[in-house]
């Protein structure tokens, strides 16, 4: 999210006006799906030419060495677009929030190109970054022409809201992500006055992806009644995955330098996807892609990987999370950091079988997203989602409270960028396709 200093005041808005501003917002939140569906049909589209028609034809194993050849492959098409597109792909996704300021239009088709690249290559990044950016710029830009009374922060509230409803399937995730922002901004008013556009937005785009067939962040768990000892356990469960996180967070800007050593983004892509490769023929397929299909393939059958399996598959995902974020991909990191808290959950199940899969899942999700997204809010509606239990909630609102002291003060998952001067900008869009600005038109 933006820095909450930096949201300039808004007047309280009337009745009238949010009556008024009520049609546009949805139009908005429908629009942000519509496009986050457009990409994820094209790359999915792609994916199955990647990973079954051209093996088939082939006649190769996609579960072998045939890894380490798409995710090369798709490294080196990713470089090739953010050397050599127009606004090289955007900045840098390890130096962005979930919302920035919005980018030039120029650099929107090769942000979604090297996006959906990625989404099909098997990356382990979600496209929440990269979608978000795109649907404000757009937003932004078409309410300029047609609308500029609204105003550029109001457009990026509600594109935002639209296009975070549309990715977790609800309008409550954008209202709880944004209620601590939106309760930051000056000028009076009541705080659901200031909501009310952002979640309609988000009401739309949700409704519009159930509508499209959107697959929902619905899982079913077992559950089982939560009792103080097992309370504890989630507690336990949940500051692990904080570590483990917090592992990540230190190691992130260290993967992150070494592999912008190499200074042009070709280079740069084209390592990461063969390490990526690598890491996914030691972890399998279902160490690859953003995780939400892998969650599920995870809990059909959540006896089908004994321990040790496991703990392979958690420490992959979170090393190739790191590579994918450190090796210039664009791309989110919450949807695969759901994916580690998932396994390391069924990992703690595994170890414990008297402890209901369900606490186990929801709090291991708490750590990890605490870490990566930095967000009590987020972290509690998908760990509720996930587990698909709201009983858990009231116990998973004392699970996070230990795991928020063990991360508050801890370095965030993400490339703080430095302050440079625009010349240093400029010869670093040049150079790597990775500035830690959005490039200039």
């Amino acid at each position: 999210m933006t820095d909450d200093s930096d949201v300039a005041p808004l007047p309280p808005p009337t009745p009238q006006q949010l009556l008024l501003l009520l049609i546009p917002a949805l139009v908005i939140g429908a629009l942000c799906a519509l496009v986050l569906r457009a990409l994820e049909v094209a790359a999915g589209a792609l994916q199955g030419v990647l990973w079954t028609t051209l093996p088939d034809a082939l006649g190769v194993d996609p579960d072998g060495w045939w890894i380490v050849v798409v995710l090369t492959a798709t490294g080196f098409a990713v470089g090739l677009g953010l050397q050599f597109l127009p606004g090289h792909g955007g900045p840098d996704s390890a130096t962005t929030e979930l919302v920035s300021e919005p980018l030039k239009l120029r650099t929107l088709p090769g942000l979604v190109i090297v996006t959906g690249l990625a989404l099909a290559g098997g990356v382990s990044l979600g496209p929440e970054n990269p979608i978000i950016a795109i649907n404000v710029a757009l937003t932004v830009a078409l309410l300029g022409r047609m609308m500029p009374r609204v105003g550029a922060r109001l457009g990026m509230l509600m594109a935002a809201a639209g296009t975070i409803g549309a990715l977790f399937g609800s309008p409550v995730a954008a209202a709880l992500l944004f209620t601590g922002t939106l309760a930051a901004v000056r000028g009076g008013g009541a705080l659901w006055d200031k909501l009310f556009l952002p979640l309609a937005a988000a009401a739309a785009a949700a409704g519009t992806m159930h509508v499209l067939g959107a697959p929902p962040l619905q899982f079913t768990l077992p559950t089982a009644p939560t009792t103080p000892m097992l309370l504890l356990a989630g507690i336990v469960i949940a500051c692990v995955a904080a570590v483990l996180g917090l592992v990540g967070a230190y190691a992130f800007p260290v993967v992150h330098r070494l592999f912008h050593a190499l200074r042009q983004p070709l280079l740069i892509a084209t390592a990461g996807g063969l390490v990526l490769g690598l890491l996914g023929l030691i972890g399998g397929p279902i160490t690859l892609f953003k995780g939400l299909d892998q969650m599920a393939e995870l809990f059909e059958d959540p006896d089908a990987y004994d321990a040790g399996e496991l703990v392979v598959i958690v420490l992959v995902k979170l090393v190739a999370l790191i590579v994918a974020a450190s090796a210039a991909f664009r791309g989110g990191r919450v949807f695969p950091a759901a994916f580690i808290g998932a396994a390391l959950g069924i990992l703690a199940h595994t170890l414990v079988p008297s402890l209901p899969i369900a606490l186990c899942v929801a709090s291991a999700l708490i750590g990890i997203l605490l870490v990566v997204a930095r967000d009590g809010w987020l972290a509690l509606f998908v760990a509720a989602a996930v587990a698909g239990d709201l009983a858990l909630l009231p116990w998973l609102c004392v699970v996070i409270l230990p795991a928020w002291l063990l991360v508050s003060r801890a370095p965030e998952f993400r490339i703080v960028p430095k302050p440079a001067s625009p010349s240093a900008d400029a010869a670093t869009a040049t150079e790597s396709g990775s500035s830690e600005r959005p490039p200039t038109a």
